[in-house]
């Protein structure tokens, strides 16, 4: 793994919240609970953090690289006692409309998974407004290349004049095979944030064998098989490499506000992206 450099300070915009606040409610993907959440505006330089209101106190779990416990099959975050998972999807849709400060109240410990995407929370909080608010937004960019692999896979941040973000996956199912992908943040909202979760049918059993995706189904994520699609029609025709690159800049969404570069991932998962933000963060202090 290579290291980088300190990032340099560029010019900053302003921080932004909820003009609102936005109610939803749904099951976790991995649990199968039916959870309640509530997006709210925060105060300038609160940042993003979730709030446990069905838990004693209401511990407090800031959207931070730091508090990051498990990836597996989804990123999980840990704080004060408490958890909250499978977070991804809505920290994509909150960096896609550049809320940098929000409290995400939870009544359980998964955020819904609703129809797989991102799309409904984004909608949600274009529904009730941005607001700018008096304070700058820190924006910097990378001075030296960052890069972390595992075998074949690698997750890399590049230096580059403005962000961008490439994704490559290669599966060994004719219905997906290799497919590629690169957008610029202001890209994602409409060929992004709409693309599912997927996942491969023989693999159903064993995952829920495994006290996993209790929630999942043909609703909210797209099922393949070695003859083609359970379920199509793909919003996209190459669906799943835009949502493996939905969950990528959800979790590079645990930096606050990523550095500019060019941020290039094959084959890779929740544990490659956080350790990439892992060693991007040591940088930022």
């Amino acid at each position: 793994m290579t290291t980088a450099s300190a990032p340099t300070a560029l010019v900053a915009t302003m921080q932004q919240t909820l003009g609102g606040a936005s109610q939803w409610s749904g099951l976790g993907l991995h649990s199968g609970q039916w959870v309640e959440v509530t997006l709210r505006p925060a105060p300038a330089n609160t940042g993003r953090q979730f709030v446990r209101l069905d838990l004693e106190g209401h511990p407090v779990i800031p959207a931070q690289i730091e508090a990051v416990k498990s990836t597996q099959l989804a990123t999980e975050l840990v704080a004060n006692g408490a958890s909250v998972r499978t977070v991804e999807h809505l920290l994509a849709a909150l960096a896609i409309a550049g809320i940098d400060n929000v409290t995400i109240e939870m009544r359980g410990a998964e955020v819904p998974v609703l129809d797989g995407s991102a799309q409904p929370w984004l909608e949600g909080i274009q529904a009730v407004g941005v607001v700018a608010q008096e304070a700058p937004r820190s924006v910097v960019s990378l001075a030296e290349p960052v890069t972390v692999y595992q075998g074949e896979a690698f997750v890399s941040a590049i230096p580059a004049p403005e962000l961008r973000l490439s994704y490559g996956i290669d599966f060994p199912y004719a219905a997906i095979g290799r497919q590629w992908c690169s957008f610029t943040p202001s890209e994602l909202a409409l060929a992004v944030a709409p693309a599912r979760t997927f996942g491969f049918a023989e693999q159903v059993e064993y995952l829920r064998s495994q006290g996993l995706i209790q929630g999942g189904s043909l609703e909210n994520a797209l099922v393949c098989s070695a003859s083609g699609w359970v379920n199509p029609p793909l919003r996209f025709a190459d669906e799943p490499v835009r949502h493996k690159l939905l969950d990528f800049w959800g979790d590079l969404a645990l930096l606050g506000t990523p550095p500019i570069a060019h941020y290039v991932a094959y084959r890779a998962s929740h544990h490659l992206h956080t350790q990439l933000a892992r060693a991007i963060a040591r940088q930022m202090v």
